[in-house]
């Protein structure tokens, strides 16, 4: 049933949700991108609760009109000016007052969310608002989406990653230092609102999919996983995408081949598996390459260690040192050095003399402050360098490198 899913072959409905999901999720992780490198991924938590009252406002307005209340394109519309007056709320508290920015979002999301909620109440009482259905749009309501929906979110999406790719070099500039760029000339505080207008964008076209609360969720999981994965930004962005994407489409399909589950729940739910597998894979921040970095590090000082005792006739008590020791082919396991260990050990031996002299002199600050303990003299000094302190340190000269 699932793989029917995948296959896109479930029947009508079900294909314009998942295309309309993977295009949401696409245009979602792209624009949390710079969001996220903003550090100001909350913001999308006060643009999300304050469509609610736009939403309840657009529905009053369109019945009091002799409409349909439950027009999609008047329902966005709606959201999208209450979404806007919401975003100008939280700059105008951020730039006018001492509030810090947490706490205007703090302000905003709880004030425009309960006028949001205030509102659902009245149009329940309303003779054309019980059936409204419009609480679809806390959590995203797919079921009977029509052709005409599917198209609003095809364009708006399509018009967001329009807007992104015109404004993705300024905007990265900004989203990593905006004093840099005010110096450059860019309008920083113009091009924050479009960042925010973008982010507006994507979440008033995501609420018929996943709904208000858990846009957030599609916003800023994507960039969060592909963070992961590589330090370039235009990467970051790319990878954001494909995850959000794929997030959409799995979830669409998984939802899909289950009618009882909710799309927009399980579109988050995952992203967060991509989410949780990236955390524990990714090649260079993932947990299990930090585990195996520490492992080959506590390798490299045991071995340390373990050359230090044979070079000065210290017996070795740790078996995890002679365990390795052994492994190498550089003692024997009663602990005797072989020929190799003891060639090894004298090495570790001298190094240790060299750093002592080169920690102790100023002309070496430089290569001094490079010291760890671990890392090979030879990739710090030249042969001429290392000869000169060998020369400080007298005794025999030319052990082996």
């Amino acid at each position: 049933m699932i793989l029917d899913g995948l296959m896109l072959q479930l029947g009508y409905n079900a294909v314009l949700v998942t295309i309309g999901a993977t295009l949401l999720g696409i245009a979602a992780g792209v624009t949390g991108t710079f969001l996220f490198l903003r550090k100001r991924a909350l913001v999308s938590d006060a643009v999300s609760h304050a469509t609610l009252p736009g939403i309840g406002l657009a529905f009053i307005v369109m019945v009091a009109l002799g409409g349909d209340g439950r027009n999609l394109v008047g329902l966005l519309a709606g959201s999208a000016i209450s979404a806007w007056i919401g975003l100008l709320c939280l700059s105008w508290l951020v730039r006018t007052t001492r509030l810090a920015e947490d706490a205007a979002i703090g302000a905003v999301l709880s004030v425009f969310f309960g006028f949001g909620i205030v509102l659902l109440t009245v149009i329940q009482t309303m003779g054309s608002g019980r059936q409204a259905g419009l609480e679809g749009f806390l959590l995203g309501s797919t079921a009977g989406m029509l052709w005409a929906d599917a198209m609003v979110i095809l364009v708006g999406g399509a018009a967001t990653l329009a807007m992104i790719v015109l404004l993705r070099r300024p905007m990265t500039l900004v989203a990593f230092d905006p004093e840099y760029a005010a110096a450059r000339g860019l309008p920083v505080g113009r091009i924050d609102l479009a960042m925010m207008g973008l982010v507006m964008a994507v979440t008033v076209v995501g609420l018929k999919i996943v709904g208000l609360i858990l846009i957030v969720a599609l916003l800023i999981i994507p960039p969060v996983t592909a963070r992961f994965w590589t330090e370039q930004s235009d990467r970051v962005v790319l990878l954001s995408g494909l995850v959000g994407g794929l997030s959409g489409y799995l979830g669409a399909a998984v939802s899909a081949s289950a009618p009882n589950l909710p799309t927009g729940p399980i579109i988050v739910l995952v992203g967060f598996v991509l989410f949780a597998l990236s955390l524990l894979l990714a090649p260079n921040r993932g947990v299990m390459a930090a585990v195996l970095r520490h492992l080959r590090f506590q390798r490299r000082v045991h071995l340390r260690q373990g050359l230090l005792a044979l070079a000065q006739g210290q017996p070795i008590y740790e078996k995890l040192t002679l365990r390795l020791l052994q492994r190498a082919g550089l003692a024997r396991p009663d602990g005797v050095a072989t020929d190799a260990g003891r060639a090894r050990a004298a090495k570790a031996l001298r190094d240790e003399k060299r750093w002592q002299i080169i920690r102790s002199d100023q002309d070496y600050e430089a290569a001094a402050a490079q010291y760890d303990g671990l890392r090979d003299i030879e990739t710090v000094l030249t042969r001429d360098q290392i000869a000169e302190v060998d020369r400080a340190i007298g005794g025999p000269q030319g052990v082996p490198a």
